[in-house]
């Protein structure tokens, strides 16, 4: 009963702060990509990819063609498919329309902290870290470990696991209380990575990304930031199919 009772607070907190983004336009995203010069290559993940598409325009300039692209503002790693499709799901779309996946590179799990600590913080993971708060990302752990593994299962020769930087105080309210949660966060998603069964490379960006980087909501990189992310991707991802 008390875990039934949780998970109906965690529904109520999520759809608020849902309606919350929606009128504020933070759900924005760009159009899905699903026939590209290079379907081999798949993004999936949240709004640090999906919200301006910075990122893609950079990677693709360098690439000089066009990859696949499944991200949604707003998607979390378990649940949450009534505000944007899960990212487990997001893979599973990509697979349908081409099952030829070599290499995906992606992010996941902010929003599964994040929406609900917009408001009430039940898990308590602002400010110093709680064991809910820690639960939960473990929570996240084992769902990202299981999406690895079946990628590895499905034959895909690399993946990149990009962390999340440090955010700040912006439009909704001082985000940098969450930062023990992001470093505990990337923490976990790197064991994830190491822990999981296919050849993934974690990328932290926390000691490359400035405040500077991100834009009013304290959230979201802007131009240059989405270009230093691009840039750290860049550097590992296997475009020639060399691994």
């Amino acid at each position: 009963m008390k875990k039934k009772l949780k998970k109906l607070k965690l529904m109520i907190v999520v759809c608020a702060v849902t309606l919350s983004m929606l009128a504020c336009g933070g759900l924005v995203s760009v159009p899905k990509l699903t026939d590209a010069d290079n379907d081999q290559i798949v993004n999936i993940g949240d709004s640090i990819f999906a919200l301006s598409g910075d990122i893609y325009e950079k990677l693709h300039s360098y690439a000089g063609e066009t990859w696949r692209h499944y991200a949604i503002s707003g998607a979390r790693m378990i649940g949450g498919g009534f505000v944007a499709k899960p990212i487990p799901r997001q893979y599973h779309e990509a697979k349908k329309d081409d099952s030829n996946i070599r290499v995906v590179y992606m992010d996941g799990g902010a929003n599964d902290i994040l929406s609900p600590s917009l408001l009430f913080d039940p898990y308590k993971c602002k400010g110093s870290i709680s064991q809910d708060c820690k639960d939960l990302i473990d929570d996240v752990y084992v769902e990202t470990v299981n999406l690895l593994n079946e990628m590895d299962r499905d034959g895909v020769q690399q993946v990149i696991f990009l962390g999340y930087y440090y955010i700040k105080k912006g439009l909704y309210g001082d985000l940098s209380v969450l930062n023990d949660s992001v470093d505990h966060g990337d923490k976990r998603l790197a064991d994830a990575c190491r822990n999981s069964t296919v050849n993934c490379e974690f990328v932290d960006p926390r000691s490359s990304f400035l405040d500077d980087y991100i834009i009013l909501d304290g959230i979201h990189p802007n131009k240059e930031g989405s270009d230093v992310l691009a840039d750290l991707i860049w550097d590992v991802i296997d475009v020639e199919g060399s691994s």
